[in-house]
């Protein structure tokens, strides 16, 4: 998938910033189609964020010939400046967000292999806040939106009037057709904040078609990072892509992650045959036991172990994690729902 990191420079002066960027992108010269994907805001200082790589969209797009560019925002990983919160203004969370995503277009359409006229946002959770503020702005070369749970939640006051505020602003602004995806069990947003997310923005004019996909495995929050999520919201997609006139079938053979085979050792529930560990590796094997997918759990040559689970390749955090702890090799015990351990 030709993954580079670059930072890209956004604003000017004292007001501009450089923004971690990941991209992903098919081989040749192009010009490629091109999808922005805007990342959530995980708990804690986002500092300690990790780059966002969303590995399994971004693999469907560049099977579609798109270049995939991942911003960090402000403040993130190892984007400059530090995150600014406006309080209970999510509107206007939403637009500061939004503002450094067009940055990113701006950067976009001056990159030759990027076609700026053919170009798509999507985002989960904050992300999906930003996308659908940026909607608003109808920015150059954007052909529609993607909504992955968009949203926000802000202790100390009524998030949920607030987030509906913000939405009914961006669609009485917008002129892009969106597609969202929420559902049933989300553990951010219920169904009765979403449906009225959606009745707020297209009451004031906004062009928004709702996959509403039911309960989803542990929570519908992740459903758009997690490769169970993938019969859901791709075949939604591809439909949006050709009402748009862009690329929608997969042309580029692309590898999936590797991971290891399931192995027979042991029932992936069975704590008490996993080997080596103490007590407390046991109640770290059950926190993985209680995590969403994907997910993976590892083992070192004398009792230590780390896990990650959710995001992007949890394989490679699982065995780094571990690795923390030790010098010596760390292995595979569990991915997903299968033991892969073999003696």
């Amino acid at each position: 998938m030709n993954e580079s990191v670059v930072m890209v420079r956004v604003g000017s002066g004292l007001f501009g910033a450089e923004l971690e960027t990941t991209i992903f992108r098919p081989s040749g010269a192009g010009p490629f189609p091109a999808v922005v994907i805007n990342h959530g805001k995980a708990l804690g200082n986002p500092v300690f964020q990790e780059r966002s790589r969303h590995l399994n969209a971004s693999r469907e797009f560049v099977r579609r010939g798109y270049v995939v560019v991942l911003p960090m925002r402000l403040g993130f990983s190892k984007s400059s400046g530090s995150y600014i919160s406006p309080g209970c203004n999510i509107a206007s969370n939403g637009e500061m967000q939004a503002e450094w995503v067009e940055g990113v277009l701006q950067w976009m359409r001056a990159q030759p292999y990027i076609d700026g006229k053919r170009l798509l946002v999507a985002g989960q959770s904050q992300g999906g806040l930003a996308t659908m503020a940026l909607g608003a702005r109808n920015p150059e070369g954007v052909r529609g939106l993607l909504n992955f749970a968009g949203g926000l939640k802000v202790e100390g006051c009524i998030w949920e009037s607030a987030l509906a505020d913000a939405f009914e602003r961006y669609g009485a602004r917008s002129r892009l057709p969106s597609l969202w995806f929420y559902g049933d069990n989300d553990g951010s947003f219920p169904p009765a904040v979403w449906k009225d997310l959606h009745a707020r923005y297209t009451g004031a004019g906004g062009n928004a078609r709702l996959v509403a996909f039911g309960a989803f495995p542990r929570d519908a929050h992740g459903m758009f990072a997690s490769p169970e999520g993938l019969p859901i919201w791709v075949p939604e997609v591809e439909k949006f892509l050709e009402q748009l006139g862009l690329p929608s079938k997969p042309v580029i053979r692309v590898s999936d992650v590797p991971r290891p085979p399931k192995s027979g050792f042991a029932a992936i529930d069975d704590i008490g045959a996993v080997p080596r560990i103490r007590e407390n590796g046991r109640r770290g094997y059950t926190n993985f036991l209680k995590s969403a997918l994907p997910r993976a759990f590892a083992l070192g040559p004398a009792g230590q172990w780390g896990w990650a689970a959710e995001g992007d390749d949890p394989t490679a955090r699982a065995l780094a994690d571990c690795q923390k702890i030790t010098k010596d090799p760390c292995k595979l015990y569990a991915v997903d729902d299968d033991v892969v351990w073999r003696p």
